[in-house]
Formats: structure tokens, sequence, C-alpha cells
């Protein structure tokens, strides 16, 4: 009843009170009456009142060692509830100074998570600093065996991988790999610790079997040679990866060790020597391999790096261990694809190797220009068939080096035909006919050559060896070589020089301009003259007359002669006659030329007689050549361009002004004319005869000009009228007025007037009439129509006394 009365009244009880009070209630497990006074802080809590609470409650006991500062007892109570994670809060919020190693080895016996955990948050520590030695951690796990919280702790820890940490990394590593492997290996794999003891892991890997992980650890060369022989347990990818580690010497070392060790190993070799040859050496890794004989091991490594390589070691060492191997297709493809082998070291060891199937020689040979060599091969190992398959599948176009060889091989001339005959058009002419020929064998190949024709076939190369084959026969080749179109005239031509040089001309006619000058030398030289002169006659080409009439050939006179007395006679074409006579003109040969021309224009047929170039030709090479015969050329002939021989004539340095003239006069250009005999003549009686005689208008203009100019203004005016022209009125009006050929002006003026519309006209026609006194006409002319300046006039007359003119004109002025 105390008791109750106290707490009924509020008031708190102390501690001895607190303790008798609880005592009976903890024995009848009335935890909420507890609960209760706590809550109403009744009781005056102490380490002795939460030991007595503890066994009912461990929550409240803790409640009441937090609030009577019992710190070991609070500590106890988080271990014992598991709430570790609060004990380093607690300690750390109070300042109290715990005995942690104590603390979990009595919470590893009964909770190893939370003591794991507990271990954990010690060394995280406050601010950073672990509140627990690691090693002192480690000892008390380990003392209890406890390998697996041990790891998570240390994996924890050594997070940072400082080198400080360096031995415990050892020891974590140690620990697992004599224990757990596995969990070693995957601390391995995490390649979270770098500065542990890999001599000592690398060893204690090799006892677990994890070779790969001692090898990731070795340095030793040694070590790493022995655990290589472990090379089956290590996967290929890491041996490759693991080698680019290595310097080139040693690498190369342990990839004989391999090789020799386990020829199994040939596998992971060929992968090492294909990503690293560019280190190690491609041709030391094939020494190696060769080293053991191992032809497969070349074959996959060269094989591998082949595309990327231009090495020709490289690709002949390839060829090699291919054909060694029996692997023929890849032979055969090296040798028909790669540009980097040495042709002549493959030739030769695909010769000596004698493969039953010759196409990988075939290949090497026909692109590297060995194609005697190969048919000499294949002739006498008696690999007939091969011979065929190349020129006809392989490489057509080597058929004319093929039929050479052959032939110097005394091959039978059947089967050299047969082989033609399969080739048919797809070898080429020209090279085939070019070996048969430096062999005198040109015969053979007719029956080829007529098939081909037959098909059409237009090559020029193939229409020449049939042309030799008929000139050498004497099948009526002339006949051939004027009616074949497709032959070459240089080619056929200098072929019949030495044998016929009537045939070499007639080829090289046909080819009408390409083979001018073979032509020009082979009748020069066998005199056939008269011929060159009908085709420089036919030919009609300047370039080729100049050639043969230069003054450096020797044998101008005899062709001029044939040409002069033969060719041209012989002709009946216009244009062949004036590209002569160019010809002719422009070697200067002005004798010659004018007895030729005339001997055309002038006495043959009708045709040349009005040829106008003929004409144009013959009087300009008088003009140039003989000004005495121009007159009589220009009488004589009429159907030549007048107006443009004229200027020649008119020009510099010939001056046939009166040639001239007459070709004007004779043409009908009377201004042309007149303009000659004014300018050039300087004759005004002749010009005043012929303006009467032509009645031109434009040409008594012309006379009027020129007398207005020579001073005859009277006569000018007499013209101008005639010409019914009054371009030239200012120049009258000055002229008539200076001399007072007033009643000429007044004639000219009223002439004038009819056309041209002008003030000054009209006010020059007052003026005239009033200076030869018709007033009267004066008078009735300015008060009419006009646009005459009167004013002006009048004032004029005046000024010179002529009063009554002025005064007309001044009545004449309205408002005057």
């Amino acid at each position: 009843t105390y008791f109750s009365t106290l707490l009924e009244q509020g008031i708190k009880l102390n501690q001895m009170e607190s303790l008798e009070l609880v005592r009976p209630v903890v024995q009848q497990g009335k935890r909420e009456l507890i609960e209760k006074w706590l809550k109403e802080d009744l009781l005056e809590c102490s380490e002795e009142l939460g030991d007595v609470v503890k066994p009912m409650d461990s929550r409240f006991a803790l409640s009441i060692f937090v609030r009577s500062h019992a710190h070991g007892k609070v500590v106890q109570c988080f271990v014992e509830l598991g709430q570790v994670d609060q004990i380093i809060a607690y300690v750390k919020k109070v300042g109290y100074q715990a005995d942690y190693t104590n603390l979990l080895k009595s919470l590893l016996l009964t909770n190893p998570e939370g003591a794991t955990n507990f271990a954990k948050s010690l060394l995280e520590g406050s601010g950073g600093v672990p509140l627990i030695d690691l090693n002192q951690v480690v000892k008390v796990f380990m003392e209890q065996n406890r390998l697996q919280e041990t790891t998570s702790i240390l994996l924890e820890a050594l997070k940072d991988n400082r080198p400080d940490q360096a031995q415990l990394q050892t020891q974590l590593l140690a620990m697992n790999l004599q224990q757990a492997p596995k969990v070693a290996e995957a601390i391995l794999q995490m390649n979270m610790l770098t500065h542990y003891d890999r001599a000592y892991i690398g060893g204690l890997c090799e006892k677990a079997g994890l070779v790969q992980y001692a090898m990731e650890n070795y340095t030793d060369p040694a070590d790493i040679k022995r655990a290589l022989m472990q090379a089956h347990n290590m996967t290929p990818e890491f041996l490759v990866q693991y080698f680019s580690r290595m310097p080139p010497e040693t690498a190369l070392e342990c990839l004989t060790d391999l090789l020799r060790h386990n020829r199994q190993n040939l596998q992971v070799v060929v992968q090492v020597a294909i990503k690293y040859h560019g280190q190690i050496g491609t041709g030391k890794l094939v020494a190696m391999f060769e080293q053991f004989g191992s032809n497969e091991g070349v074959f996959y490594f060269l094989g591998a790096i082949l595309s990327s390589s231009t090495e020709a070691e490289v690709h002949n060492k390839y060829i090699q261990a291919a054909s060694r191997c029996g692997n023929m297709q890849e032979v055969e493809r090296v040798c028909r694809e790669s540009t980097h082998y040495d042709p002549e070291t493959v030739k030769n060891f695909l010769k000596d190797a004698k493969l039953p199937d010759p196409r990988p020689l075939i290949y090497v040979c026909d692109l590297h220009g060995y194609v005697n060599e190969l048919t000499e091969y294949l002739y006498k190992n008696s690999l007939m068939k091969y011979i065929e398959v190349y020129v006809v599948k392989v490489n057509p176009n080597q058929c004319p080096t093929v039929v050479g060889a052959l032939i110097d091989l005394d091959c039978s001339e059947d089967f050299l035909k047969g082989l033609l005959q399969n080739v048919r058009a797809a070898c080429p002419i020209e090279p085939l006919v070019a070996e048969v020929e430096k062999r005198n064998r040109l015969k053979l190949l007719l029956p080829w050559l007529e098939a081909r024709v037959a098909e059409g076939n237009q090559d020029p190369f193939l229409h020449n060896g049939i042309a030799k084959i008929y000139i050498d026969t004497n099948r009526d080749p002339e006949t051939f070589l004027k009616t074949n179109q497709f032959y070459d005239s240089a080619v056929v031509g200098k072929y019949c020089e030495e044998r016929d040089p009537h045939l070499a001309y007639t080829a090289y006619k046909r080819s009408w301009g390409s083979c001018d000058k073979q032509l020009v030398e082979v009748t020069n030289k066998n005199g056939l003259f008269r011929l060159q002169a009908r085709y420089l006659v036919e030919r009609q080409s300047p370039e080729l007359w100049e050639l043969v009439l230069n003054p450096e050939n020797e044998f101008r006179r005899q062709v001029i002669d044939q040409v002069v007395g033969v060719a041209l006679p012989e002709s009946s074409n216009a244009e062949e006659v004036s590209a002569t006579v160019k010809a002719f003109i422009s070697a200067d040969l002005p004798n010659e030329l004018i007895e030729l021309l005339e001997k055309i224009v002038l006495h043959k047929s009708a045709d040349f007689g009005k040829n106008r170039n003929l004409q144009n030709l013959l009087i300009l090479t008088a003009i140039k050549a003989d000004k005495a015969r121009v007159m009589d050329y220009i009488n004589r002939l009429d159907n030549y361009d007048g107006p443009e021989i004229a200027k020649v004539a008119l020009g510099e340095p010939y001056c046939l002004y009166e040639e001239a003239f007459l070709i004007y006069k004779k043409c009908d250009l009377h201004v042309e004319a007149m303009d000659t005999l004014l300018m050039n003549l300087d004759s005004l009686e002749r010009a005043q005869e012929y303006a009467a005689r032509c009645g031109d208008n434009k040409v008594w203009y012309k006379l009027g000009k020129a007398q207005l100019e020579g001073g005859q203004i009277s006569e000018a005016i007499d013209s101008y009228l005639k010409a019914e022209d009054p371009s030239d009125f200012n120049e009258v009006i000055v002229a008539a007025s200076r001399i007072d050929l007033f009643d000429d002006l007044v004639k000219y003026l009223l002439m004038a007037r009819k056309t041209t519309k002008d003030q000054l006209i009209d006010s020059e026609l007052v003026y005239a009439y009033a200076k030869t006194n018709r007033l009267a006409d004066m008078e009735e002319f300015v008060t009419g129509t006009n646009t005459a300046n009167v004013q002006a006039i009048g004032d004029r007359l005046f000024d010179e006394g002529c009063f009554e003119a002025s005064k007309i004109l001044y009545q004449s002025i309205p408002n005057n």
C-alpha cells in the first residue's frame, strides 16, 4: 500500500524502493507494469535494477542501464540483443572505452554473423580511425577457425588495396588457397589486390591447381616455363593473352618448350604466333615450327597472317607448307591471287615437287612471265593435256608464246594445229603471227587464219598474216592487196619491198595517205617515178607534194617531168589538177607552173576551160609569176572570181591597176571600177567617160565627189545632179558659194530639196536666188512652205548691200 500510494501520487521511488517494488513484479512476470512505470519515470534506474529486470526483458534492462549510465551493461545488452551496430554509436556518444576483443570473442560464440558485422563496423571506426586492430580481429576469428567470416572481413578491410596491407593480402589469399581454393580463385578474379607476395601466392596457386593464376603471379622465367607445362589446364585465350607480357626472346623459348613437351599444344602455339609474330619475328616462328617438322604449324600460322603480310618469304613458306600438307586448293589459290611471293623461288619449288596437278605452277608461270619455261616443263613431262588447259581456259593470250616454244621443242604440227583449233578466236592474232613468222613457219597458220576470216574477223594482223602467206606462195597477191580492206599497208608494204617493189607500191597506195613516205621511198629507190607521179596527182596532198618537190629531193626533176608529161595530162579530175597547180605554186616553180596551167586551161577540154578554180589559179599564177600574161588571161577567160582576183591585182606588190579595172569592168562592178579609175589610175577624164557610158547613179556620185575634191565645182554639181544624191550638200554649198556659182547651186539645191528636208538647204536656196537676182522666184519660195531662216538670210543680204532682196525677205516675215 505504501508503494501504491506513492505511485498513485506520481512520486518517483528512490533506488532502494524501486528494487523492492520491482522484484516481486518480475517474479510475477508483469511486464506491463514495469513498462508503465519506466515510461512515467516513477522508478530510479540503477545497474542493480537493470540486473533484476534483465531476466524478464533485456530491452527494459537496456533502457535501465542506459539511464543509469552502466555503459558496460549497455554494451553487453546490445551484444545479447544482436544490435551490434548500435554499440559503436553508443560508445562514441558517451565516450566509453570498451574491450572489443573480448566482446568479439563472446559474440562470435553465439552470433558469428553478428560478430562479423560488428568487426567490420569496428574496423570502419570513427572518423576513418579503426576502433580495433585488423590483425587482432583476424586472430580472434581464426582462433575459432572462422575462415569464411575472416575472408569477408578482410575483403572489406582491404578494398583500398594499400601497400602497407601487403602481408594481410598475402594472408587472405594464402588461407583460402590452402583451405578454399574456389574462394581464392574468386578473389583473384576480382583483381582487387596487388601488393601481396606474388611468388609465394603463385606457388600456392600452382599447388592448388590454379595454374593460370600461378602464371599471372610468377615473374621468374623458370617458374613460368615449369607452369607452362600444364598448358592443357589453361584456356587458350589466357595463354595467348599471357604471352603479351613476355619479352620476345622468352616468348619464343616458351613456345619452343610447349611444342617440345607436347605436340597437342600446336593449336595454342599457333594462336600465340599469329598474335605476336610482329614482336617475336615471323621468320623465327617459322624456323621454330620447321625445327619440329610441323608443316601444319607453318600452314596455319602463315595462313592467318598471309592477307596482311607483304613479305615474300611469308608467302613462299605458306605455299610450301600448304603443298606439303596436301592442301592443293590453297596452293593454287595463293599462286593465283598473291602478288607478294618470290616467283622464281615458288616456281623452282613447284617444279621440283612434281605435283600431279600442275595448275599452281601454271598460275605462277603465267602471272610472272615464265611461259616458255612452263611450256618446256609440261611438254617434257608429257603433260600435254595441261598445255591445252592453259591456253584454252587459263590464258589464251599466251597461246602465241606457247606455240612458239612448242615449235622450238619440235612439237608435231598436228598437235599445234589441234591446239590452235581448240583455242579458236581467243588467241591474239598479232603476237601469234609474229612468233610463228620469226621461226619461218607462217604457212602453218594458214588454215587457222582463214577460219578467222570466215568468221568475219577484221583484225589487221590477221589479214597481214594471210597477205604475207599469199605473197610468199604467189597466190595472186596483187588482187588480194587491191581488194582486201583490212590488212596494214605499212606492214605488208615493208614485207614486199625486198620481194616485189610493185607489190609494195600497191600496198602503200591502198593506205591512201598513211604510207605516203614509204611509197615515195620505194618508188625512188626502184625508179618507179611514173607510178609516183600518178599517185601524187591522185592523192592531192599538199604535205606529200611538199615532200616530193622539196629542193633537197634528189629525184625532184624526174618526178616533175612525169607529172607534167604524163600524170597530169592523163587526169580528167579538175580537183587533182588544182591540187597539183597549188603544189607547184607552193614549191615556187613558176616556169613549169605557167606551162602546165596554159596546157590545162587554154588547150584542154571545155570542162577544164570553164573550171572556175583553174581559171582563178591561172590568173593568180600569172599575177605572181608573169604579169605580162595577166591582161591576156583576163580577156580570154570569163569564169574566174573577178572581185577576189582584182583585189590581189590591186594589192602590193603587184599594183596591176589596169588589169583590176578591166576585171571590174568585165564583171559589171561599176562602183569598184570607178574606184580603181579614181584612186589607183587617178584619171578623172576616163572616169567621166566611164560614168557617161554606164549611167549608174552611184558611179556619178563617186565621180561628183572626186570632182568636188579636185576643185571642178561646176562639173561636180552636174555629176551630183545626174546621181540625184544630195548627201554632200554641205560641201557643195561651201564650194559653190566660194566661187559664186549660184546658178549651178540653185539647180543642186532644188534637187536636194526633193529628198532632204534641211533648214540649211532652204536658207541657202533663198540666198542663191537673191545672188542670181531671181527675186521673183525668191519671193514665191519664201511665201510658200519652207524651213529657211528668212531673218538670218535677210540680215546677211542687207549686210552685203542687197537691200531690195533683204526688203522682200523682211516683208515676208509676219508681224515685221
